[in-house]
């Protein structure tokens, strides 16, 4: 008899751009408008990056170093901020204070503040997330890896890092789900605990997970 687990919705999602009408022309405005903005703001253009398509240098994977790099040009400010992982802080106001003291650490060794253009400042931009139910239903977990395969990124975004947001234990969807399934998948859990959510590319992320999943959840496990 096949056992019974609760079947996992997966989900897609779009995240909508807001103007705040807040913007920097050089460092120092940089900093301050970074001290006061609403924290959604800060979760976007750290982790929004991931969704949105870029064609500049993907070594700077977060808006603060990239606008240092390209419109300031200020590769050395681009390099201490693209080394920010939002990871290793448990809030956002904690990774908010890392940035301002990456910021004022640059200031306080340079006499020369770089100014943008007037048409290349930094807007501020917070989001709204739209959410959508794709009809689509893993009803075991020997599933999982080819419901992986076929899911869009933005279905890998929400489940896997937008969960971690949202959720009060901080954790992605998937690994909630196998956790209600039972005692026998804590492994499966512990090696997706330490998958990077932050530096690899979406699709990247997909293909991790899907390799991983296949490797600890092969056919008859979890039937």
């Amino acid at each position: 008899m096949a056992e019974e687990f609760p079947s996992f919705s997966i989900k897609d999602c779009a995240l909508i751009s807001l103007a705040t009408g807040k913007r920097a022309q050089n460092l120092r405005e940089l900093r301050e408008r970074i001290q006061t903005i609403d924290a959604e703001s800060i979760y976007y253009h750290f982790w929004g990056v991931l969704l949105r398509p870029s064609f500049e240098d993907p070594e700077f994977k977060n808006d603060f170093a990239s606008w240092c790099r390209h419109s300031i040009h200020d590769d050395k400010t681009a390099e201490m901020l693209s080394i920010i992982d939002p990871t290793e802080f448990a809030t956002l106001d904690e990774l908010r204070a890392e940035i301002i003291e990456v910021i004022e650490e640059r200031l306080d060794e340079t006499e020369f503040v770089r100014w943008a253009s007037p048409d290349d400042q930094f807007n501020f931009k917070t989001f709204q997330t739209v959410v959508f139910d794709t009809g689509n239903r893993i009803e075991k977990p020997a599933d999982l890896p080819e419901a992986i395969e076929k899911m869009s990124i933005s279905s890998i975004f929400y489940h896997f890092i937008d969960a971690r947001r949202r959720t009060p234990n901080r954790m992605d969807d998937f690994r909630q789900w196998l956790m209600g399934c039972g005692s026998q998948f804590d492994e499966v859990c512990r090696e997706v605990g330490l998958v990077d959510p932050f530096f690899p590319t979406l699709h990247e992320l997909r293909g991790q997970l899907a390799k991983l999943f296949r490797e600890h959840l092969p056919p008859g496990v979890g039937r």
